[in-house]
């Protein structure tokens, strides 16, 4: 139960968040309990984690606000272990270093910050940056499907998300019908002839592929043209030998 300076002090915090929230953060304490918030992190653009919705708890102890809370987040993400209290500054693993003046708005920016960059600490993991995007893509999905805490806490997230899902969707839908329609009334792009006159427009991949090709092609040619005088020559000199000794016989 919280005491009542954690109560005041929550209470506080709460409708500040609400008038001004930090960017990329949403945040709410539970109903039925003050010490116990949820957040919502929205991935920053220009990282892995863009686009990514990534759900998580603040549990605050009755000492708050001199005490620190504990750290987890629930959606996977692939920068911290899901459900496991985070080593972190201004969590509870450190209450040498809390300071009472920062708030749940600077504890989740904190946590923003740390998510963003690539210090190792305790309950975090390593994952490379394709890992953490396709988490991103399926972290909304996730959360209305596998997260019954989510559901319950962010009714409203839930509702966009069926939404933004559908609509994705139908994008995904319209563009393979495209895709489709285009391979089957047509020679696939990855079948037309490439125009050797126009090289330097060529993809520098392709281009290099193409130039490898080339070089065999024409090594193997050349290959089969002196095999071929070769093979004339050799038959044109045994024909004069054979002239001459028959002359030499005669």
């Amino acid at each position: 139960m919280a005491s009542r300076q954690s109560q005041k002090r929550l209470t506080k915090e709460y409708k500040t968040i609400q008038s001004t929230p930090p960017p990329y953060i949403n945040a709410k304490p539970n109903d039925e309990n003050i010490l116990e918030w949820h957040y919502v992190i929205t991935g920053p653009p220009n990282t892995p984690f863009e686009g990514g919705q990534y759900h998580g708890m603040l549990r605050f102890p009755t000492e708050y606000p001199f005490k620190p809370p504990s750290i987890s987040m629930i959606t996977p993400n692939g920068r911290f272990a899901c459900n496991t209290r985070l080593c972190l500054s201004m969590s509870d693993y450190h209450p040498d270093t809390w300071n009472p003046a920062w708030s749940v708005a600077t504890i989740l920016t904190g946590l923003l910050s740390f998510m963003t960059g690539d210090e190792s600490t305790t309950g975090s993991i390593n994952t490379s940056p394709n890992v953490k995007r396709r988490l991103a893509k399926d972290s909304k999905a996730w959360n209305i499907k596998e997260n019954q805490r989510f559901i319950k806490q962010f009714p409203d997230l839930v509702k966009e998300n069926r939404e933004s899902i559908a609509i994705q969707q139908q994008k995904d839908e319209e563009e393979q019908r495209e895709i489709n329609n285009a391979s089957g009334n047509g020679v696939n792009e990855d079948e037309k002839p490439i125009d050797l006159q126009n090289m330097d427009l060529l993809d520098p991949e392709d281009r290099a592929r193409l130039l490898v090709e080339q070089e065999r092609d024409s090594h193997i040619e050349n290959s089969f043209g002196f095999q071929r005088i070769t093979v004339f020559g050799v038959i044109v000199a045994a024909f004069l030998a054979a002239y001459f000794n028959f002359i030499r016989r005669g």
